[in-house]
């Protein structure tokens, strides 16, 4: 291990870093030396690489995991500004560390960085050796709350984890570290008692003393001007927390304020240190940005008609966005194509990856010239009497720069005006794709943008080259300091990376030779036909859920590899098994013909690769996951629920809504509300629990699961390792199934619960989470959505729908008794309560109903099952004449009479015979009617006289008595159909 870190220190001493020595006080990650967070501020140029052993109190094991140290060994590496080719560099640095990335499958997987606490973020990847996360990539955009200006590129190499998959060994106690001696003869005996100390014996009253002496003395340091040794006793105030947090000591309000107080200390350093670099006339000079590029002044000219390649060339793109990309480019080239006028076929666009490749065929070698008529002045305005040129004439003339005798006629809307044709000659299809495709680039935006060294532009990923060619003919495209040339990048580890293009025919084809599958259906259509094959090997098929269009998207050539694990991790639940294959490792779980797992799995690698070393490296990082798996499924088994229970007072849920046992508690009371709006009453003979004691049983134990150590480990588990443990525990079938219900739906189209204590226990949880994020503020907002809300509102409509028994639980309701012990404001629940409806209006447009007949059911969304019922009965009555003119009929009611119209009368003042029928047809619909087609059934008597009475009675009659008790005729009769449905929404549907 020794020489891997002195390989590193050359490799990178080599390529202009300076070397600096580990921090001296403990610090949980690179990050935080302040070689890295106060040198990414400000304009200076800095590249600095050191080992520092990062300190962790909380991943403290006792030296027992094999993968989980409190003091691990970081090599921490920063570029600034970024170079242009950072990740070629770093595939340099592995190769140093004797890996070779040729027969290794090393991949950039999508992972963005946040540290709330330093007021820093950032974009970038985990890079993958063989599935095994070995080093954080990230491009620094923000440190101190202050952005920056060049951006950093931070490297930072896991050495145990590198260590271990070289050496081939499980444990990173048996790590060679040097001649003759391991890692755990090394360092063990003190991993083990550092553990000690800060699981069991750090003095909790003097740490929370250091924490405030230290957070005092930075506050003194700040007031003296000097950032450095403010920053590190924020540093030592840091740590003094951590310890306190691993021993378990921090509450909710503690955490939240002592996060407050730490990070505005960080931001106050960040400020101060870039102030104080500034007075000091940044000693290290200012980086310098690259040269924009220009394109040429004339364009080549072609011929005939030809095909347009077009490819963005980028580092490696988050999946989902890889899709969206392709969409927003096709869009983006179709649209500004169609508003020229140069001829083309269809665009078509595909996405790795790496790249966006857009193919147009038949572009047509220029456009047409096309005649442009410029109008001038009436005729009439234009000459005199006697024919003679006003200046009105001549001022227009003289503004085209033409004689007025050069002027021609034309008429518009009957009146002649003077006007000037001109030719408006065609540019060449070089010049105009040129300009068009630039404009392309620079509109290029994602849902999370960044920087890199580029000036002007920004997206989800550096872009790093333009490739544009109409025929064999180059399309000079320029982008701030991006020039497209005749060549593409190909994989970095082939013999020459980057290739010239001779022509932009056959372009598919000749990235295939390459060893790169352009087309998304095709990688696809390949990782499914390779992975079935590998499964059938050994009886098995493959289950692609959750995975497949994600790993389409994160390699150019997929490898399907069939891996194995030992079949003793099957004794764990299988859905923990597949949350790991899946969620960590992206890998494709094998399942026998009945649905049990079998002990395989399909990795997909990214093109040609030693198959058997890939096979073993993934082997080998799935089975630690399996390990630490089973290490929490032992201690969480040895653990009382109730003490799990105890631990959520640690997890703080959100600010001024108290930690995660504040909002189970009221999740269970506000379970217990709604169920009394309904009454449980029983499940069924011989389950031995009522609904009652089930969800009373249910509510002590919300969310337990939440302070198990797999859930904190694999957070998708939550409810799944409820029912578990809870069974396990000795709970009844009911209280599990119940606690495991409480996190259904989790998504669009995922079960529901089949219990009422478990529909109870979802909907409180649900609707906990809409009241109390509302009354502070936290709406979604755009595209941001970071407490899930509109997961939670689509969740509690779906299981009000999935429960019709529990219609009485609306809307309204539901978020005025989660709001009884909350702060929340009238206002706050009513945007509740409209978002709400609004997630359950796009359910029902997406599942397909007539947007009319959706707006018409919308008044009745407050209980969601009343307005299904009525959506179904409206469907089905669409075609019925007898509604279409009932309908039609109260339409015409609503229309007449005024919003404000009390609906009541004195029939004695009604002496017209319509209008008399029209009374008593009202007094015989019977009144407590509910549903629409009973309504419907109820009160078609109504149309004709409503009819008669329209055609026969004047509403607005001279005679103030009579005119009040015809609109209060109507009123009434309005009032009655108002609460089964929007009639006027379904304007003409049924006409």
């Amino acid at each position: 291990m020794q020489d891997a870190l002195l390989a590193l220190t050359r490799y990178w001493t080599e390529r202009g870093c300076v070397v600096v020595q580990p921090y001296n006080t403990e610090v949980g990650a690179g990050t935080l030396n302040p070689a890295t967070v106060l040198r990414v501020l400000g304009p200076e140029p800095w590249r600095v690489s050191y080992v520092e052993p990062s300190v962790r109190p909380d991943d403290a094991r006792y030296g027992e995991n094999p993968n989980r140290l409190q003091t691990h060994t970081q090599f921490q590496v920063i570029l600034k500004p970024d170079p242009g080719d950072p990740q070629e560099l770093y595939l340099g640095s592995l190769e140093a560390l004797g890996i070779d990335v040729r027969a290794h499958d090393v991949r950039f997987v999508e992972d963005n960085w946040a540290s709330p606490a330093l007021g820093a973020w950032g974009l970038g990847w985990e890079v993958w050796l063989d599935g095994l996360e070995i080093t954080q990539f990230t491009y620094f955009q923000q440190a101190g709350g202050m952005s920056l200006d060049p951006v950093s590129v931070e490297i930072t190499y896991g050495i145990e984890r590198i260590m271990m998959a070289l050496q081939g060994v499980d444990h990173f106690k048996d790590i060679a570290y040097a001649p003759g001696i391991s890692y755990g003869e090394a360092f063990g005996q003190a991993e083990y008692e550092m553990s000690r100390y800060y699981l069991d014996d750090a003095d909790v009253e003097a740490n929370k003393r250091l924490f405030e002496e230290y957070a005092a003395e930075a506050r003194r340091m700040l007031d003296a001007r000097l950032p450095v040794p403010a920053h590190n006793n924020v540093l030592k105030c840091s740590h003094a927390f951590n310890v306190l947090d691993a021993r378990g000591a921090i509450s909710t309000t503690e955490r939240a304020r002592a996060f407050g107080r730490m990070r505005g200390l960080a931001r106050e350093v960040a400020g101060l240190w870039a102030a104080r670099r500034e007075e000091l006339g940044h000693p290290l000079g200012l980086a310098e940005a690259p040269a924009p590029a220009t394109v040429p002044d004339t364009f080549a000219e072609v011929t005939a008609p030809g095909t347009l390649l077009f490819e963005i060339g980028t580092e490696e793109l988050p999946p989902a966005e890889v899709t969206r990309t392709v969409e927003a480019v096709g869009k983006a080239v179709a649209d500004k194509l169609g508003a020229t006028r140069l001829a083309h076929g269809a665009v078509e666009v595909h996405g790795t990856p790496r790249r966006v490749v857009v193919l147009v065929p038949d572009v047509a070698p220029r456009e047409p010239d096309a005649e442009k008529t410029v109008r001038g002045p009436r005729v009439s305005a234009a000459f005199d009497a006697d024919g003679n040129p006003t200046k009105a004439v001549q001022g227009f003339a003289r503004g085209q720069g033409v004689a007025v005798d050069t002027l021609g006629r034309v008429t518009e809307n009957g009146v002649e005006h003077v006007a000037l044709v001109r030719t408006d000659p065609g540019r060449g299809a070089v010049e105009v794709l040129s300009g068009l495709l630039g404009e392309v680039v620079a509109e290029l935006r994602a849902e999370k943008n960044m920087k890199w060294n580029d000036p002007k532009l920004s997206f989800t990923r550096p872009i790093r080259w333009l490739l544009a060619l109409l025929g064999a003919t180059p399309v000079p495209v320029a982008v701030s300091s991006l020039a497209a040339e005749p060549k593409t990048r190909v994989h970095r580890t082939a013999a020459a990376p980057v290739v010239e293009v001779p022509s932009a025919d056959g372009y598919l084809e000749f990235l295939a030779g390459h060893g790169i599958d352009a087309s998304a259906r095709q990688r696809r259509d390949a990782i499914v036909a390779r992975a079935r094959e590998l499964a059938a090997s050994v009886g098995g098929v493959v289950d692609f859920e959750g995975v497949l269009d994600e790993v389409t998207n994160l390699v150019e050539r997929p490898t399907p590899i069939l891996g194995s694990f030992e079949e003793r991790y099957l004794e764990l639940p299988a859905q923990i098994l597949t949350t790991v294959m899946r969620k960590h490792q992206r890998y494709l779980p094998v399942r026998a013909q009945d649905g049990s797992l079998l002990p395989h799995f399909v990795a997909v690698a990214n093109g040609e690769v030693d198959v058997d070393v890939v096979r073993a490296g993934n082997e080998a990082v799935l089975r630690a996951r399996y390990e630490d798996a089973a290490f929490f499924w032992r201690a969480d088994l040895r653990t009382p629920l109730e003490d799990m229970k105890a631990g959520l007072d640690k997890l703080t849920f959100a600010d001024k809504l108290g930690s995660m046992a504040d909002r189970a508690a009221r999740i269970a009371a506000l379970a217990r509300r709604l169920a009394g709006e309904v009454g449980t009453g029983e499940l069924g003979p011989g389950e031995g629990s009522t609904a009652d004691e089930t969800l009373a049983r249910a509510g002590e134990l919300a969310k337990f699961d939440l302070g198990s150590q797999m859930v904190i480990e694999l957070s998708s588990l939550a409810g799944v390792m409820a029912r578990e443990y809870a069974e396990r525990a000795g709970e009844t079938p009911e209280v599990a199934r119940a606690l495991w219900e409480m996190e259904l739906p989790r998504s669009a189209g995922d079960a529901m619960p089949s219990s009422t204590p478990g529909a109870l226990l979802s909907l409180a949880d649900r609707f906990d989470l809409l009241a109390g994020l509302f009354g502070i503020g936290a709406n979604p907002t755009g595209s941001s959505d970071p407490f899930g809300l509109r997961r939670a509102a689509l969740g509690a409509v779906s299981v009000l729908r999935a429960f019709p028994d529990l219609k009485d639980i609306t809307l309204t309701k539901a978020l005025a008794l989660a709001a009884q012990e909350l702060e929340v404001s009238a206002e706050a629940l009513d945007a509740a309560r409209e978002f709400t409806v609004r997630r359950y209006e796009q359910q029902l447009l997406d599942a397909g109903h007539d947007h009319r007949f959706v707006n018409a059911v919308l008044p009745l969304a407050d209980a969601p099952a009343v307005a299904d019922a009525t959506l179904a009965e409206l469907t089905a009555l669409a075609g019925d004449p007898d509604f279409a003119a009932l309908a039609a009929a109260l339409q015409r009611v609503r229309r007449i009479v005024p919003a404000d119209a009390v609906g009541g009368y004195d029939a004695r003042s009604l002496v017209e015979p319509a209008e008399v029928a029209l009374h008593e047809a009202l007094a015989g619909v019977p009144a407590g009617v509910t549903g629409l087609a009973a309504f419907v059934a109820a009160a078609k008597g109504l149309t004709g006289p409503v009819n008669t009475f329209f055609d026969e009675v004047l509403v607005m009659a001279e005679d103030a008595d009579v005119r009040r008790a015809r609109l209060g005729l109507l009123a009434a009769i309005r009032d009655l159909a108002a609460p089964v449905l929007d009639w006027q929404a379904l304007g003409t549907a049924l006409g």
